[in-house]
């Protein structure tokens, strides 16, 4: 079936007004991996581009907890109470539990009652997934206030003593507002795609109904990610490209009209295959695996807030990602508002600046 660019309501589109982020305070660093399994920061370094991950650390603290400060920053910083929410999805791998859903407890601890929320499981590909719901809830008029959220805790299913996915994988969470937009910015178009045919390249064997957890799974270790990178490197570097030359030929764009590349931060080397496929040079990829590694469903928003300062009004971006399954997706999205450095203003008054005057 073909997918077709989302049809806006009357000139409405759904836009980013704001975005957020949240990371641990515990830096693990490549040098005290290589105390926990036989590797060193070079190999990790030249294999991964990444140098140190967050984990969250605390008893009893789960996802919700990083979702939740990252939904408090985005609501102080947008001037939006929480109230005036409509509507919140949260994209993780790593619930706090099977249920209630993580995004109704991030809504409880933030102060968000009598809305809708719920999950939205699509490994790395979650939060691409969810933006993508959304822009329908808001470009035909149902909502018009959505905090979309990506968290995962992946240190809680990740083996420390597999050296093959320990070091590659973090904690984190980040949230973006979107709300309705008439001056044509905003989420242009995007494409989700699956094949569960992918499954036994990356998953998770135990803890769901297929096998549930027992003493048995256990001791053999069946609780924590299980990864075959050769292939998850081969399909993640060929669909990122496909998904975002698709956008473009749709969208009528050139490499050259891209201003940022937003890829999912699996691995250096992906990000930049994927960018040398697409024709973008690195100068324009936005890159944070280096100091927040993968962090699965959080990596393309807290891509967008590491980067929020040097974006301006009417950049167009390409998000790409891929997940376990698998799952790939992407978006096109022109962005909103002027980076609150580069205006000279408070965050909270570029926002604003880009909602226009109050009524």
């Amino acid at each position: 079936m073909i997918q077709r660019p989302p049809r806006e309501l009357a000139g409405i589109r759904a836009a980013i007004t704001g975005v957020h982020g949240h990371l641990p305070d515990y830096v693990l660093t490549n040098a005290e991996l290589a105390a926990l399994v036989q590797t060193n920061d070079a190999w990790i370094t030249e294999r991964t581009g990444i140098r140190e991950r967050r984990l969250l650390k605390g008893e009893g603290l789960g996802t919700s907890h990083m979702g939740a400060a990252a939904v408090r920053g985005l609501l102080a910083k947008t001037a939006t109470a929480a109230g005036d929410v409509d509507l919140l999805i949260c994209a993780t791998t790593t619930p706090d539990m099977v249920f209630p859903s993580t995004a109704n407890l991030i809504c409880d601890m933030v102060g968000i009652r009598n809305v809708g929320s719920f999950d939205v499981q699509a490994a790395c590909s979650g939060f691409v997934y969810a933006l993508t719901i959304a822009t329908q809830f808001i470009a035909t008029g149902m909502f018009g206030k959505i905090v979309v959220v990506g968290a995962d805790k992946m240190s809680a299913i990740i083996d420390y003593t597999d050296r093959a996915t320990c070091v590659l994988f973090g904690d984190g969470a980040g949230a973006v507002l979107v709300e309705p937009s008439t001056n044509g910015r905003g989420i242009v178009d995007s494409v989700i795609r699956s094949d569960g045919a992918g499954m036994p390249h990356l998953h998770q064997k135990a803890g769901g109904s297929r096998l549930p957890p027992s003493a048995e799974t256990v001791a053999n270790r069946l609780h924590y990610v299980h990864q075959e990178g050769a292939a998850v490197y081969k399909f993640a570097v060929a669909r990122m490209a496909e998904i975002a030359g698709e956008l473009m030929t749709r969208q009528h764009l050139a490499a050259a009209d891209i201003d940022w590349l937003v890829p999912h931060q699996a691995n250096r080397r992906i990000i930049e295959a994927t960018a040398e496929r697409m024709g973008v040079p690195m100068s324009r990829v936005m890159v944070t695996i280096h100091k927040f590694c993968n962090t699965t469903a959080a990596t393309i928003p807290l891509c967008l807030w590491d980067y929020e300062p040097r974006l301006k009004i009417g950049d167009r971006l390409i998000l790409a990602a891929f997940g376990g399954g698998f799952t790939w997706g992407g978006a096109y999205v022109t962005w909103a508002y002027e980076g609150a450095a580069a205006a000279g203003l408070t965050p909270a008054a570029a926002v604003q600046a880009c909602r226009g005057p109050k009524p």
